[in-house]
């Protein structure tokens, strides 16, 4: 299993999102907490961008989003 983890510019070319709607919805539970990569680099793991991507597409409800963002975070601790 590969772990790619995706800066600003290619999460926003993945999701079609701006920086500002990705930190938005970060802060409405819609979107996983970044991941800090250094002092000024951040990140996301692609696996969470393409989950929310099909949940988006799949028409999920905002909670149903909250719930997977949870679930995600979740996955991300037990992972260790």
């Amino acid at each position: 299993m590969t772990h790619t983890i995706l800066r600003i510019p290619a999460t926003k070319s993945q999701t079609g999102y701006s920086r500002s709607t990705i930190y938005l919805r970060i802060t409405q539970g819609l979107w996983t907490k970044q991941i800090s990569l250094g002092p000024r680099a951040v990140g996301w793991p692609a696996t969470e961008v393409a989950a929310l991507n099909a949940a988006r597409i799949s028409g999920k409800t905002d909670a149903e989003i909250r719930e997977l963002v949870v679930k995600l975070e979740a996955a991300r601790k037990a992972a260790i």
